[in-house]
C-alpha cells in the first residue's frame, strides 16, 4: 500500500477497483518518516475552535464550527470526479466517530486532553460528488470543528518511489 505525506501527518491510500480511499493524519505528536514522504515544516498547533484549511485547489462544501457532543453536518454537491475531503480537528478526552453515509465511510479519530489533533479524509469512490451529510458522534468532553471539502482525488505512487 504507497503512502504519501500531507501536512504533519501520514496519507494511506487503499485502492480496489472503483474505490480509492485516502486518510491522513495531521497529529502534531507523530512526527515519525513516512516512505516516500516528505514532512511539512509546519508544526504550529491549531485550536479546536478553528475548522481545518484546506490546500489551495480545493473547495468548501460544508463546514462547522467548535462543537461538543454529537451532530450533523451538510455539505454542498460536487463536479463530477471530485473526491470528497472531510477533515475533523478535536481536543478533550475520548474518540470522535464520523461517517459518511452516502459513501458508505467512517472513521474514528482519538482525541486527547491537551492536545489538538487534526485528521484530513479523502474519499474517491462513486457518488462522492453528490451532496449529502457528515455525521459526527463525540462525547461530550470532546471539543471539535469538521471542513468538508471538494478536489481532485490523490495520485498513487508506485511501489519505491518518493
Amino acid at each position: 500500500m504507497p503512502l504519501r505525506t500531507r501536512r504533519l501527518g501520514i496519507l494511506c491510500l487503499a485502492a480496489a477497483l472503483p474505490l480509492l480511499a485516502a486518510c491522513t493524519s495531521d497529529d502534531t505528536g507523530d512526527r515519525r518518516p513516512v516512505p516516500g514522504g516528505h514532512p511539512s515544516p509546519r508544526t504550529t498547533a491549531r485550536s479546536a475552535q478553528e475548522p481545518p484549511e484546506l490546500d489551495p485547489g480545493e473547495t468548501v462544501a460544508g463546514r462547522r464550527g467548535v462543537t461538543s457532543g454529537s451532530a450533523e453536518v451538510p455539505y454542498a454537491s460536487g463536479g463530477k470526479g471530485d473526491a470528497l475531503l472531510v477533515a475533523v480537528r478535536c481536543q478533550g478526552e475520548g474518540t470522535v466517530e464520523v461517517s459518511v453515509p452516502s459513501v458508505h465511510v467512517s472513521f474514528p479519530q482519538k482525541c486527547l486532553a491537551g492536545e489538538v489533533s487534526t485528521t484530513y479524509n479523502q474519499v474517491a469512490v462513486s457518488g462522492a460528488d453528490r451532496g449529502g451529510t457528515v455525521a459526527v458522534e463525540a462525547p461530550s468532553p470532546v471539543r471539535w470543528s469538521l471542513t468538508v471539502g471538494r478536489g481532485a482525488p490523490a495520485q498513487e505512487e508506485p511501489p519505491g518511489t518518493g
